[in-house]
């Protein structure tokens, strides 16, 4: 393939999905120099841009932001463990799938700020409360997803298996586990993307540290470019999780793909 191509291949699916937003913070910056928007309740971009710079300098921005990838951190791994080993019985096992379907089916759809209340009447106003939030919330779609994906594996598969003679053991790791992974990281993302919800959710109701703080904390001063300096990094950084995944994804499949050939 021609080696020009490529490269203006690469500069335009680069280029095209950050055209938008820039053209829109230009648009954004005229209107506001212009007087044509109220900069109390909209700031520019040139005073959230400061603002930025400021909570970065100050160490308000770097403190928060650790605060809360600590958080999902831990909570990530503890909900997205017994995520995926729940989900690998359940799908593995019909019988277990059907007795847990009722409870599963009732607690799932329960919004997790609910659950705020309760865990800090619980496990108090400490940190238990939030990761327990976050846990919960990253717990769900692993879960799901990882039991949907064991029960979607082509039963041709398994038939090629038996027919090999392979023990329990080979089919689970060598056939049912990777036919299921696609599932499994759409679970995970989805995982983490709840998980980094939760984490500002409960920092925005309970916390004197994190995302959520410091935008609740922007709210309570009036300081409208915190807040959005606040949610720009949530977005920002929920976007370089997930194409952190994405390659990750890639990668695990394509060595998964070479391995089994």
């Amino acid at each position: 393939m021609n080696r020009k191509y490529i490269i203006k291949r690469i500069c335009f699916n680069m280029i095209t999905p950050a055209l938008i937003p820039v053209l829109g913070i230009i648009v954004w910056q005229i209107c506001s120099d212009a007087g044509m928007i109220d900069l109390r309740l909209y700031p520019s971009p040139k005073k959230i841009w400061e603002t930025f710079v400021l909570t970065l300098t100050n160490g308000m921005l770097g403190e928060s932001l650790l605060v809360s990838l600590r958080r999902v951190l831990i909570g990530f791994l503890i909900g997205g463990s017994c995520g995926l080993v729940l989900g690998i019985i359940t799908g593995l096992f019909s019988w277990i799938n059907r007795a847990l379907s009722a409870i599963v089916g009732a607690l799932r759809p329960i919004p997790m700020v609910a659950w705020i209340p309760l865990f800090i009447l619980w496990l108090g106003i400490d940190e238990a409360p939030k990761i327990a939030v976050i846990t919960v919330g990253s717990f769900w779609p692993i879960l799901v997803n990882t039991s949907q994906g064991i029960k979607n594996v082509d039963h041709k598969y398994l038939e090629v298996g038996q027919i090999l003679e392979k023990n329990k053991i080979q089919i689970l790791t060598k056939i049912i586990w990777p036919a299921s992974l696609p599932s499994v990281f759409t679970g995970i993302r989805l995982g983490i993307s709840s998980a980094w919800n939760c984490v500002v959710t409960a920092e925005m109701i309970a916390a004197s540290a994190g995302i959520g703080h410091m935008i609740m904390q922007g709210r309570q001063y009036y300081n409208v470019a915190q807040v959005l300096v606040g949610v720009a990094v949530i977005g920002i950084f929920g976007l370089v999780l997930d194409l952190f995944l994405i390659w990750l994804e890639d990668v695990i499949l394509k060595w998964n793909a070479q391995e089994g050939k």
